[in-house]
């Protein structure tokens, strides 16, 4: 999925398998702005498009709109619940909106489905709410211990 601006008022998107130019001086928005109307416009049309809600939560995130940005995970989740990324995403907006021990919940489910990118966790600013607790810090000595093949 890509956006592309020509100038102030037109601009080239694409989502997997559509390609389309808008060109209207209603999209005077930028950055994040612009991503978030565009992106929920395509959701009212396509309610359940992943991509376009993955999307949709890293805007709201990048924005500080950490609820919405949940509330999108949320979603992702109930539609693809054995994706580890995605449940990665909702641990994160989970630690954002500091609901703790879901988002350690969330996490220990990621690492579960098998996420294991421990450089990503570790110096993911999203996961910052987590460091202190003892769940996280257990679950990331598990997580290290696999990683080097120590059965747990």
């Amino acid at each position: 999925m890509g956006i592309k601006r020509y100038g102030d008022d037109e601009i080239s998107a694409s989502l997997p398998n559509y390609k389309f130019r808008i060109s209207n001086p209603v999209f005077k928005k930028k950055g994040e702005d612009f991503n978030i109307d565009f992106y929920e416009g395509v959701l009212k049309k396509n309610p359940y498009l992943v991509e376009c809600l993955n999307y949709l939560g890293n805007a709201y995130t990048t924005k500080g709109m950490y609820q919405e940005g949940l509330e999108v995970d949320k979603k992702l989740a109930k539609l693809r619940p054995e994706d580890s990324v995605i449940i990665y995403n909702l641990a994160c907006s989970y630690s954002l909106t500091h609901e703790i021990s879901l988002a350690i919940s969330a996490l220990e489910k990621a690492i579960d489905l098998g996420y294991d990118d421990i450089e990503q966790i570790e110096g993911d600013s999203d996961i910052n709410n987590l460091r202190d607790d003892k769940r996280y810090k257990d679950l990331m000595e598990v997580l290290r211990k696999k990683s080097e093949g120590i059965i747990v």
